[in-house]
C-alpha cells in the first residue's frame, strides 16, 4: 500500500529530473555558442559558461546516483 505511491513518487521526480537535465544540457549548449560566437569574451560570461556547466553536472550525477534511466536524446543517436 504505502510502497506503491512510493514508487509512483519516485518515478514522477525521476522524470522530474530528466527533463531538467535536457533543459540544463541546452542551457549550457547555448551559453557555450554565445562564448563561441563572443568577440571580447568578459569574466561574466564566462561565469555564465562555467554555471550553466556545474548545473548540468550536478544534476547527472545525481541522475546517476539515483540510478536513473532515461530516455536517448535524438542527437545521440547515429543512423
Amino acid at each position: 500500500m504505502f510502497k506503491r505511491n512510493k514508487q509512483k513518487l519516485r518515478r514522477s521526480f525521476n522524470e522530474l529530473l530528466l527533463e531538467d537535465i535536457d533543459q540544463a544540457k541546452l542551457d549550457w549548449d547555448q551559453a557555450r555558442q554565445t562564448a563561441a560566437a563572443v568577440y571580447d569574451v568578459d569574466d561574466e560570461l564566462l561565469a555564465e559558461v562555467s554555471l550553466a556547466r556545474a548545473k548540468y553536472e550536478f544534476l547527472y550525477r545525481e541522475a546517476k546516483y539515483r540510478q536513473v534511466k532515461g530516455h536517448i536524446q535524438a542527437s545521440v543517436i547515429n543512423y
